[in-house]
């Protein structure tokens, strides 16, 4: 027995009640709303169950208008073989009280002392409880609930009821030992991987330093040699140098006599400039005279000309004037016939002799003056010929000359262009030969520190190479001394050290290797131990699972799942009625009814394993057909009757136990307030 009574101050429907309890069966029953479930709600409460059922906070608990609430319950800590079950109380009852306050704090009591959640665990496991196992303390609806739970919770509820939770822990402890050895046997694995490596990379330097040694002889060398190929290249340039010097000083007495050559023709060529400048303003002035009388000849001419014409005009017009006479005449002659015709006719003939005399003698004269003017015009004529004949001659010595002009005009632009530019280049000559001193001033300068510091490297070495070809190397090999330039002298130290520790290791894995083996069987050992005991209770449970299905004309059966890994293992359940195969137990294949009979028979069958000297069930029968309530009734008394337990049963009826042994309280509410009615 583990509680013998319970007290309820202002807890829930109860303001204040005190609850005997006995051995065996104790049935709390009365009508719906009594408070019964109260009652075991506030035994896992003070148990230090945190399951609410009514509420989701503690302080939910507390009685309508009160600030507190208290539950107590009185354990029974008499001596059982002559020992306390909880040693540190030398008394044979303790007071358990947990005590829940509206501002949401609580705290635990133990015999009047403030007690600590853990404390109050501690207690309980002495006594073999764990309200928090729902096959311990059943609240309503977990019947229900245990159908729902995965296997792998199953077993781990029902190894926690029977008390085999140390043989998981034993297998889980050896396979944490095991993980344990693992790591560290993958750990040495890899500190031996990494120290193998570590000594593969100090022999690897080991040997890098022995290269980076002839790499600085071979670097010594190579400074060597380009300091004396500088020395070379240097006395090269100045030999380069003085030989540009010399060419340069050629050339410029080249371009010195050619200079006075060009100068001695430019002189010729202005003095025969200027002879035809002269023959050209000569014909130019005769060319002018020429001209001059061209046009006077010319003007002469046209005055002859025009002389002429005005005789032959002043002919023609006096030729007509003496018609007009000769006609007046005739036409005096036939106006006048008539009177002395002889008279007149002698007169007129005289007249007409007259003007033909006259016009005789203007025609002889214009003829006389005509031919005069044709010789005097063909004399100016001949005399224009032999003028354009020799304007021409002269023209065409003119042209010559002043090609000759114009021909020499260019040579002697030429030949100035011809001076300019060989002034120009005998300056550059002086610039670059004055540029070429001093650079090679400064480059013998330069030359004899580059022979100092040669000499000071060691003696001469006669090299092939340029100095390009040998700074090319010592590049290459300061690279490859870069890439060495972590390596130190204490790389042999190192790798012996290495070594050891490597030697170290090896040893030490192989240890661990063999700690692993043994760890290896110890789980073996202890998943054998566990597997055995827990398929022995399996099959017990089974069994008396069967035997008590088949008074309610049921079949069904207990085994494992998962029996390789205990972490994956599970317990499952199987009940088939009215005959059905058996099934799975779960939420969905069976009625209410089928799911309380097969979870209660289960329940049954194992309580003669379970270790809890208390136990409770809130209203396991809510299912339940009348003939199926009395069956698991009869057979929970009578499993209870033969182990020295205690059984707390919720119902809302004591018909079922009206004629077996058991301590029934009887409860009810009244006014809002529940009570304790009666104790039989």
């Amino acid at each position: 027995m583990l509680i013998t009574e319970v007290i309820l101050e202002n807890f829930m429907s109860y303001e204040y009640a005190r609850i005997p309890f006995k051995s065996g069966v104790n049935v709390i029953c009365g009508p719906n709303g009594a408070g019964k479930s109260s009652v075991l709600l506030g035994i896992s409460i003070a148990l230090g169950q945190s399951y609410t059922e009514r509420g989701r906070k503690l302080s939910n608990l507390i009685r309508w208008g009160k600030d507190q609430a208290r539950v107590t319950i009185v354990l029974d800590n008499s001596r059982q073989n002559g020992k306390r079950p909880a040693r540190r109380f030398d008394k044979d009852q303790i007071f358990l009280t947990r005590t829940l306050r509206k501002d949401g704090k609580y705290w635990f009591e133990l015999d009047n002392r403030a007690a600590t959640k853990k404390g109050v665990e501690r207690l309980l496991a002495k006594f073999n409880v764990d309200p928090d196992n729902l096959l311990i303390i059943m609240h309503q609806n977990m019947t229900e609930q245990f159908t729902v739970l995965p296997p792998q919770e199953k077993l781990s509820t029902v190894e926690a009821a029977v008390g085999l939770e140390s043989y998981r822990k034993n297998v889980l402890q050896a396979n944490k030992k095991l993980s344990r050895m693992l790591s560290e046997e993958n750990s040495v694995g890899k500190l031996l991987e990494s120290a193998e490596q570590t000594l593969t990379y100090w022999r690897e330097q080991y040997d890098r330093y022995q290269q980076k040694k002839q790499l600085q002889i071979k670097r010594r060398f190579l400074e060597r040699e380009l300091a004396w190929a500088e020395v070379s290249r240097r006395e090269s340039i100045i030999n380069d140098l003085k030989t540009q010097h010399r060419t340069g000083e050629s050339k410029l007495e080249q371009l010195e006599d050619k200079s006075k050559q060009l100068e001695m023709m430019l002189t010729g060529l202005h003095s025969k400039l200027q002879t035809s400048k002269n023959e050209w303003q000569k014909l130019f002035e005769e060319r002018l005279e020429m001209e001059k009388e061209k046009t006077r000849t010319e003007v002469l001419a046209s005055s002859e000309t025009q002389a002429l014409e005005e005789v032959r005009q002043l002919v023609e017009t006096n030729n007509g004037k003496v018609g007009d006479c000769i006609a007046l005449v005739e036409r005096l002659e036939t106006t006048m016939s008539d009177h002395n015709p002889r008279d007149y006719s002698n007169m007129l003939n005289e007249i007409k002799r007259s003007y033909k005399d006259i016009e005789n003698l203007w025609a002889q004269r214009f003829n006389e003056k005509s031919e005069n003017l044709k010789l005097q015009m063909a004399t100016y004529n001949e005399q224009l010929e032999k003028t354009d004949k020799h304007l021409l001659e002269i023209r065409i010595k003119a042209e010559q000359a002043t090609n000759d002009i114009e021909q020499l005009t260019s040579q002697i632009i030429e030949s100035k262009i011809e001076s300019a530019l060989l002034e120009y280049k005998r300056q550059n000559i002086e610039k670059n030969l004055k540029k070429l001193q001093r650079e090679l001033k400064a480059k013998t300068e330069e030359n004899q520190e580059a022979l100092y510091r040669a000499e000071k490297t060691g003696y001469l070495i006669s090299s092939t190479r340029n100095s390009i070809a040998i700074l090319d190397e010592i590049r290459l090999t300061d690279g490859y001394l870069a890439a060495l330039g972590d390596v130190s002298e204490d790389i042999e130290r190192m790798y012996e050290s290495y070594s050891r520790l490597y030697l170290d290791l090896k040893e030490r894995a192989q240890k661990v290797a063999e700690n692993r083996e043994k760890a290896l069987e110890e789980v073996n050992a202890r998943m054998e131990a566990w597997s055995k005991t827990i398929q022995d209770l399996l099959n017990e449970v089974s069994y008396q699972y069967q035997k008590i299905l088949s008074q309610a004309h049921a079949v069904g059966e207990v085994h494992l799942t998962g029996l390789r890994d205990i972490e994956a293992a599970g317990l499952e359940v199987l009940v088939g009625f009215k005959g059905a195969q058996p099934v799975p137990l779960d939420a969905y294949t069976q009625s209410g009814g089928e799911r309380s009979m097969a979870t209660m028979s289960f329940l049954l069958a194992l309580q003669q394993h379970v270790k809890s000297p208390f136990r409770a069930v809130d209203e396991y029968d809510v299912h339940l057909d009348p003939k199926n309530r009395e069956t698991i009734t009869n057979l929970l008394i009578d499993s209870v009757q033969n182990l020295s337990s205690q059984y707390i049963i919720i119902t809302p009826s004591q018909i079922t136990f009206a004629e077996r042994q058991v301590h029934i309280v009887t409860v009810q509410n009244i006014e809002g307030s529940s009570r304790v009615r009666d104790v039989a």
